[in-house]
């Protein structure tokens, strides 16, 4: 598995996980400040769509795995 698609499957498990935490009417409802954490999956992937840059992808490819392009493109 490439690390493009680890971060893809990253990303959408803390938003779904987030949300699930921050939603009232959520069984696992704890806290709306959960909704804050989604709003930074969010603006990350906004920016690394922009500039590139991504440093889970950094992580990663320090940790050995192979390298599909950059994160989010």
């Amino acid at each position: 598995m490439t690390s493009e698609r680890i971060i893809r499957i990253m990303a959408g498990f803390f938003v779904l996980l987030s949300l699930a935490l921050g939603y009232h009417n959520s069984p696992v409802f704890v806290s709306e400040w959960f909704l804050a954490f989604t709003a930074f999956v969010g603006f990350n992937l906004l920016q690394s769509g922009f500039t590139g840059f991504c440093p889970p992808e950094m992580l990663l490819k320090k940790l050995g795995v192979k390298s599909g392009g950059s994160c989010c493109n």
